[in-house]
């Protein structure tokens, strides 16, 4: 092959390159043309579609705006109408009250008028009268022959001795009649007092029981040898009798206190199962403290309960202490309780300062939480401890004089000594007095019931009277006198009783019928 062919071969590739080339850009730019015509139509009818959209938009916003407008301007209009007729009611009223008015206005020129002419002729008809009454006074000085002023002198001197005379009368009939009515006064006033204050009473004993939960735990309350029980009894100086009593160990000492604390620590020790030496001292050591605590809580109760206030906190300890004190059985809490109840309520009959009353017997027997520390009566210690913590001379005079040791100063004094025997002689306030009044009752109903015709019977006052219900058929009037003689008789013969019992016997008819 030659150089000339070569040439002509390699021309011939150029051309067929230049003429493919060209051939390849006509066609690419042909389709490229159709491409941005299709996507120029395509931008069109966009266009024209998004601005029919927004001439609806358009269109609708509009309806709304003036349905808005037009719904507002409904609203305007009937807030102005309802306006308008309010304005219209109110300006009725208004013209209403204006023609009531000057009607009132009328009536009282009308008024004023017909008294103005009333109190002419009443100044006129008090002339008339004052002159009349000249007349008729210089008349009778000249009857009497007497002056006015020596008639008023007169008429005074004889009313006064008038007076005099039945005062004198109606003093001497009052003081009798006090003297008469002073006895039974003093015992509605005690009755009445005793009638509204009930308190309880605590009969306290020696001993105390603490139940076991079997038999088995007296051997480790004894401990070996015996350690548990001695250290038990070293610290809390109580007796502790572990005897063939079925799951209990009794307690047995004359101090409440000591016996409340020994009584916690055992139900403690027997509760928590660890009982030795040092355990034991521990649990003393709390129930200790909550004995302390127990004792301000009743202290405070106490105050609460009796309704005074701004007693010294040390004073509000030793009553609570007196938790612990008896006296023949009555607890000395209680007694000081009802002693101020019963104070208060006989100041309250008598007019006196109920509050310093209460405050008074409350603290009257303060001495008795101190009296076993102390040397000394209760008294004495109760007023110095009085005197101490800056209570009022009137309590102080009260608490030396409720035993007659001092001269009572005030009635509150004397009431505090009414106050303290009642409670103390009151039936059932102390132990022996509780059993004899319970038997004497009892006994009193059984004598009354055991005869024929006795329908039901009740021992009241304190088993100072028994009153019974018998049956009008089977008990004539004339069998009523001798059944009350005969039950008399009999409780002479077989009760023993201070003072004496009164029988009454009551016998009630009733007849009925209906009017139809």
């Amino acid at each position: 092959m030659n150089t000339t062919t070569i040439i002509a071969v390699l021309i011939a590739v150029v051309v067929t390159a230049v003429i493919t080339w060209f051939a390849s850009s006509a066609y690419r730019t042909g389709v490229y043309e159709k491409k941005i015509g299709s996507a120029e139509e395509r931008s069109k009818e966009i266009l024209d579609e998004a601005t029919k959209v927004a001439e609806t938009k358009k269109r609708e916003a509009l309806l709304e705006a003036k349905e808005e407008n037009l719904k507002a301007k409904n609203d305007l209009e009937k807030e102005i109408r309802e306006r308008r007729a309010e304005l219209q009611r109110s300006e009725r009223r208004l013209v209403n009250k204006e023609e009531s008015l000057d009607k009132k206005l009328d009536a009282m020129e009308r008024k004023e008028n017909s008294f103005a002419a009333r109190e002419e002729k009443l100044k006129a008809r008090t002339l008339e009268v004052d002159a009349l009454i000249e007349k008729q006074q210089e008349e009778l000085e000249r009857i009497s022959g007497l002056t006015t002023e020596q008639a008023k002198e007169t008429l005074l001197r004889s009313v006064e001795e008038d007076v005099k005379h039945d005062t004198a009368l109606l003093v001497r009939d009052l003081e009798a009649r006090a003297k008469d009515e002073a006895a039974k006064k003093a015992r509605e006033y005690v009755v009445t007092a005793i009638q509204k204050c009930a308190a309880d009473h605590v009969a306290e004993t020696t001993i105390s029981v603490v139940q076991l939960p079997s038999d088995e735990m007296k051997g480790r309350i004894i401990g070996r040898e015996g350690r548990n029980i001695r250290t038990l009894e070293t610290l809390t100086g109580i007796d502790l009798i572990i005897d063939d009593t079925p799951e209990a160990v009794i307690l047995s000492g004359f101090d409440p206190m000591r016996r409340e604390v020994a009584k916690i620590a055992l139900e403690k020790l027997i509760v928590d199962g660890r009982i030795h030496p040092a355990r034991i001292e521990e649990t003393v050591e709390k129930a200790q403290k909550e004995v302390e605590a127990m004792i301000r809580e009743e202290g405070e109760s106490a105050v609460l309960e009796v309704g005074i206030h701004g007693i010294h906190p040390e004073l509000v300890r030793l009553l609570g202490k007196m938790r612990f004190r008896t006296s023949y059985g009555q607890n000395a809490l209680k007694h000081s309780i009802e002693v101020a109840h019963l104070s208060g309520l006989l100041a309250a009959e008598l007019g006196l300062d109920v509050r310093l009353a209460k405050r008074a017997g409350l603290l009257h027997d303060i001495g008795k939480s101190l009296d076993h520390d102390m040397e000394g009566s209760h008294v004495q210690i109760g007023a110095d401890l009085c005197r101490k913590y800056k209570e009022s001379a009137t309590v102080i005079n009260a608490v030396e004089s409720h035993h007659g040791d001092v001269e009572p100063t005030s009635l509150i004094s004397c009431i505090v000594q009414a106050a303290d025997a009642i409670s103390a002689a009151r039936p059932g306030a102390r132990r022996e007095t509780l059993e004899t009044y319970t038997n004497r009752l009892r006994q009193l109903e059984e004598i009354a019931n055991a005869y024929k015709g006795v329908e039901k019977s009740f021992a009241i006052q304190a088993g100072r009277e028994v009153r019974v219900m018998v049956m009008p058929d089977h008990v004539s009037d004339d069998d009523m006198v001798l059944m009350a003689r005969d039950i008399a008789k009999q409780i002479e013969a077989e009760l023993e009783y201070p003072g004496q019992i009164k029988v009454s016997v009551i016998r009630e008819s009733r007849v009925i019928d209906y009017a139809k």
